[in-house]
């Protein structure tokens, strides 16, 4: 009986195995942000390199999987956009690593807010591919909750822009107003990729049900 339940128990699908892990990856990356935006140091900035760069590797292998499969358990261009926006999501966490480097921006609290809130959604979207294939509702609901996050992330985005424009005192001001206001993008801008990734998991789960 045991080998008869083992014959006919389905096997992982190969494609959400890799969507969860580069979603896993995701929030291992944003993990290492929000450390960063505690503590700015060059470690803590590796440490959202090399999940990135681990992360850009798990998609190739997808991508190289789906063009080798003709039979797959969503539709392929779903696969390929899921894995793209989700991508998407730690490429920008790694930028902008990389442009309050260049730019030597500090970490102030609407950074550390924002970030926090794409770490929870990042959480959700996670989630919400776990569940996707066998609890495809659940996941809807675990997509909805991302789309929530994500828009509190634009208020905070917002507030943080209506801050810094209340009054520029010099031109050295000036300058750290232009520099910050391009780190509150590319954190918007992930938040956006978030908000993409939930709505592909929502557009999944109407074609599932």
């Amino acid at each position: 009986m045991k080998r008869l339940k083992q014959l006919f128990k389905r096997k992982p699908d190969r494609f959400m195995q890799l969507l969860i892990e580069q979603a896993a990856l995701t929030v291992s990356g944003i993990d290492g942000l929000v450390g960063y935006m505690r503590e700015p140091t060059e470690d803590a900035a590796d440490a959202v390199r090399r999940t990135e760069k681990q992360a850009d590797e798990v998609r190739r292998i997808l991508i190289d999987e789906l063009n080798r499969t003709f039979i797959t358990p969503l539709d392929r261009e779903d696969i390929f956009h899921l894995s793209r926006t989700i991508d998407d999501i730690l490429d920008y966490a790694y930028s902008t690593v990389d442009e309050m480097e260049i730019l030597k921006v500090t970490p102030n609290a609407f950074l550390q807010r924002m970030v926090s809130l794409m770490r929870d959604a990042a959480e959700e979207i996670h989630l919400a591919m776990q569940r996707l294939l066998d609890h495809p509702n659940v996941a809807g609901d675990h997509a909805v909750r991302a789309k929530a996050l994500e828009n509190r992330m634009e208020g905070v985005y917002r507030e943080a822009i209506a801050a810094l424009f209340q009054g520029p005192q010099d031109l050295a001001h000036v300058v750290e107003m232009l520099k910050l206001r391009e780190i509150y993008r590319h954190l918007s801008n992930a938040a956006d990729r978030g908000d993409e990734t939930a709505n592909l998991i929502s557009d999944a789960v109407v074609k599932m049900t």
